[in-house]
């Protein structure tokens, strides 16, 4: 009977789902829109000289165009529109109540010069150049402190043209860390919408020190294989949404940061509030969801749901190392399907480096109330890599209706975690094989999950008890 139950437990976690909805609280930042591109003011990229073969450098006309633009600001703001074409442009910096707008067949073009990104300082956060030491290449669309930025289109593209940049870093030519395809610094009110973005030569899509920012119906595309291609890095950023977009990248589709070791710790800016919801894609070589490993600064309050993972090495990932300090909780991700990954659910607790040798290794990062729930997989190589640190164990670890078809056994590994199951199949590690308490916070959320688990708990009951 015993071997029978955790069967009969994920058949009716099943029937439960469709019993259960849940509703994320809070996640109005979600309801914002691009109702803001309609400007009172509007230029033409072509009026300030651009032209948009391919082969002319125009970072000089999209330089112009704002600055004229910036005469606006205070009076509604302004547009600037970048008809079909191809568009070559070094780095070039937005400004407030700003919409800079890709029409159908347009295409912005990173130069392939780098003299055209120019050299800015560290992250605060980070202390160095995240590759290198010293600065880092401007992104190609750049901002900082700034106030209502929309960066939308008639899904016009943005290419990096990052070839040269991988080859550049893995050939190591490079004096600095690359550069992003968008950077947007200690801003508020952020719209990226309705764009692809291709080929970009480090992280994609970076707001750093951000809030209120609204990334949708984007896609995201590098080649498997080229370095560090993240699709979108929220770093040391509160009250941000992420939905509908499709991302396939060299690395992580979407990675939460918050500073990196002792920079990080001193800096304090933590990433909170943050909202993820229908995301399609893969990575061959690292995780579709991310925390980390730069997460100093500290990680809570995320909500992940309705993820199609494809074709990836991990599906959702915790990523940290003795000396990040910092902590990571009340996450809670749900509604996932994987297919054909090797690692559905990763917590890596020896992952990364330093940025120099003054971090202090006695800094541990404190990882509790991370739940995982209604998640299923095929081809699934193992269910779970889950390693805490010895004497620091990650609490609070919760499994909820997961079913993966595995090919590994032991399906699960699990070193100095602590945590909850129910309705889990492949049966979870013993570290997790507790019953999540029915009277108890420590599955975030608590409301709705504890009034779930009350009906599960009574069904699986119903069944221990039932004659065989």
């Amino acid at each position: 009977m015993k071997k029978s139950i955790p069967l009969l437990e994920v058949l009716l976690g099943l029937a439960l789902i469709g019993e259960v909805t849940w509703a994320i609280d809070g996640s109005s930042v979600c309801q914002q829109s691009i109702s803001g591109a309609s400007r009172p003011h509007s230029v033409r990229i072509t009026e300030f000289g651009a032209v948009g073969d391919g082969v002319t450098l125009n970072t000089k006309a999209f330089q112009n165009a704002i600055f004229y633009l910036h005469s606006f600001t205070d009076k509604g703001g302004a547009q600037l529109f970048v008809p079909a074409g191809r568009w070559l442009t070094g780095s070039f910096t937005l400004i407030s109540h700003l919409t800079l707008f890709l029409d159908k067949g347009a295409v912005i073009l990173g130069s392939k010069d780098s003299a055209d990104w120019p050299i800015v300082d560290p992250l605060p956060s980070y202390g160095r150049g995240r590759e290198l030491p010293g600065g880092r290449h401007q992104s190609l669309i750049y901002g900082y402190n700034l106030t209502d930025v929309i960066i939308t289109g008639d899904n016009g593209t943005i290419d990096g043209q990052g070839s040269v940049w991988w080859d550049w870093f893995t050939n190591h030519n490079l004096n600095y860390t690359r550069p992003h395809l968008v950077e947007l610094m200690h801003s508020t009110g952020v719209v990226i919408a309705n764009l692809t973005f291709l080929n970009s030569p480090f992280w994609a899509i970076h707001p750093v020190y951000c809030s209120q920012v609204h990334v949708h119906n984007v896609t995201i595309l590098a080649p498997h294989g080229s370095p560090n291609t993240d699709g979108i890095d929220p770093d040391s950023s509160t009250d941000v949404c992420i939905e509908d977009c499709y991302i396939s990248t060299g690395t992580d589709l979407i990675s939460i940061k918050s500073g990196w070791d002792e920079y990080g710790i001193s800096y304090a800016r933590p990433s909170s509030n943050i909202f993820i919801r229908r995301i399609t894609g893969g990575t061959q070589s690292s995780s579709a969801i991310t925390f980390g490993s730069e997460m100093s600064g500290g990680i809570s309050e995320v909500h992940v749901e309705g993820l199609h993972i494809f074709n990836s090495k991990i599906g959702v990932s915790i990523q940290t190392l003795p000396g990040r300090g910092g902590y990571i909780e009340n996450v809670y991700i749900s509604d996932v399907i994987m297919t054909d990954v090797e690692v559905a659910i990763a917590v890596f607790s020896q992952y990364g480096d330093h940025p120099d040798e003054n971090y202090d290794p006695n800094a541990l990062p404190f990882i509790n109330r991370i739940t995982f729930k209604d998640m299923t997989g095929k081809k699934i190589r193992l269910a779970g890599l889950l390693q805490g640190i010895e004497g620091d164990n990650f609490l609070n670890i919760c499994l909820s209706n997961v079913t993966f078809t595995v090919i590994s056994d032991p399906p699960w590994n699990c070193s100095y975690i602590q945590g909850y199951s129910i309705l889990v199949s492949p049966e979870s590690c013993e570290p997790l094989r507790e019953r999540i308490p029915k009277d108890s916070s420590v599955c975030y959320p608590s409301n709705l999950f504890k009034s779930e688990l009350l009906e599960q708990n009574h069904m699986v009951n119903a069944v221990k008890s039932m004659p065989m």
